[in-house]
């Protein structure tokens, strides 16, 4: 999953870029908080991280004009006013949540991990779709018991087609949400993965859609 990460502390933001990809999420880090507006609006993000105080703008007004856009990405924001007032002021600008600084790393991808699950619906952690079953948390999944094998970018593009059963997405949407600005892309990179995931999965689970993209089977009953 693409998340960005708005934090202008370089010490501070390069280790939790490092953590956040070594967790499989793909991280678009920027320093500047309209820069981050911009990401915002140009590229669709599963969740954004923000800093209270950014250069030429505040985490508070990024969200808040997300908000006024009516844009629901979900936002964490990191912040060292640790006072109700200011708590109370990010979440009424539309944050979803927040973290005080000292920021530990367990704890940012937990709250991160919850607010994705709101944002599909979810109340359980592991999602199941017959006998698969996959859990965010460990970045694990099972079909019919048996641990699944997956590398991290095949974990992340499951973890992407389970969460909307039966929602076909394009080449390219997988494609942005596997790799960062930085990152050089092949062309048939998205292909690779859904073959080799396929082959991981079985027949029938992954479904392609004549000029749509690619969805998981949403029929719950198959191997079962």
């Amino acid at each position: 999953m693409r998340i960005l990460l708005a934090e202008d502390d370089h010490p501070l933001g390069q280790a939790l870029a490092a953590g956040l990809r070594r967790l499989g999420y793909t991280v678009d880090w920027i320093t500047d908080g309209s820069q981050a507006a911009a990401a915002l609006a140009d590229t669709r993000y599963a969740a954004a991280v923000l800093d209270w105080n950014l250069p030429r703008s505040s985490g508070p007004a990024i969200v808040a004009d997300l908000r006024r856009r009516k844009d629901a990405t979900p936002v964490l924001l990191l912040t060292a006013r640790d006072g109700l007032p200011d708590r109370v002021a990010g979440l009424d600008a539309g944050a979803d949540d927040y973290v005080v600084k000292p920021v530990h790393l367990d704890e940012l991808a937990a709250r991160l991990r919850a607010l994705l699950r709101r944002a599909d619906g979810q109340i359980e952690p592991a999602i199941r779709i017959g006998a698969l079953e996959v859990v965010p948390s460990t970045r694990s999944a099972t079909l019919a018991g048996a641990a699944l094998e997956l590398t991290a970018r095949e974990f992340t593009l499951l973890e992407m087609l389970v969460r909307r059963p039966g929602r076909a997405y394009s080449r390219e949407q997988l494609e942005e949400a596997l790799y960062g600005w930085d990152q050089e892309v092949a062309s048939n990179a998205v292909e690779v993965h859904i073959h080799h995931l396929r082959q991981k999965l079985g027949p029938g689970w992954i479904e392609t859609l004549r000029g749509i993209g690619y969805a998981i089977n949403p029929r719950t009953e198959r191997g079962a």
